[in-house]
């Protein structure tokens, strides 16, 4: 009879070990799964951008900036450009464009700006009471390699009171990722080595 006592004892010990290992087991899936949910609730939320539009909150997705790469750069070197080459014939609209242009690029850009000051460049906008319009026609890219090359083609159009002059424009350079943005640089990009390679008027057309 006291056998029969101790073996209902074990056996009711073996299923009460049993019971708790699986309880614990559960309870451990139950965390694991928890954690697993949670992270891909932050991931989602990290992913979800808000933008005010016309007063209006609008939800949106953000993408990874990798699959937006070329697109950002492409618009980071156009706003350069336009920043640097659309031009009124007046000293402190040039110097504020300028300015905004080289938040946008390194010393090389500065450089280029000293030559064509130095050069009369300016004097003679003002002067000849000129504006420069500038177009961004194509942007060669190489992403496979970095920092990023580009090489920009773009016309610029010299309106005066009396005529329309166009001139061809190719620039290089390469582009940096400072991984910072800001105002003044919204994409977080920075041109390096940028030279202009061709700044001439046009042949007429026949």
């Amino acid at each position: 009879m006291m056998f029969t006592h101790f073996k209902n004892i074990d056996t009711a010990f073996r299923h009460i070990r049993t019971f708790s290992i699986c309880l614990i087991l559960a309870n451990i899936f139950c965390i694991c799964f928890c954690i697993y949910k949670s992270y891909n609730m932050v991931n989602k939320a990290q992913n979800r951008i808000h933008i005010l539009y016309n007063g209006k909150v609008l939800e949106a997705l953000a993408s990874d900036r990798k699959s937006n790469l070329e697109v950002e750069l492409r618009d980071h070197i156009k706003t350069f450009h336009q920043f640097f080459f659309t031009l009124s014939p007046d000293d402190k609209a040039i110097q504020a464009t300028i300015s905004k242009s080289l938040y946008l690029a390194d010393e090389s850009a500065k450089k280029q700006f000293d030559n064509l000051r130095e050069s009369g460049y300016y004097n003679n906008l003002i002067s000849a009471n000129i504006s420069q319009e500038i177009n961004v026609d194509s942007t060669k890219l190489d992403i496979n390699q970095y920092p990023y090359t580009f090489t920009c083609y773009a016309t610029q159009k010299l309106v005066r009171s009396t005529s329309t002059a166009i001139r061809k424009l190719v620039t290089q350079g390469k582009v940096r990722d400072i991984k910072t943005q800001t105002d003044s640089n919204p994409h977080g990009f920075l041109i390096q080595g940028w030279e202009i390679l061709i700044n001439q008027d046009e042949a007429p057309k026949p």
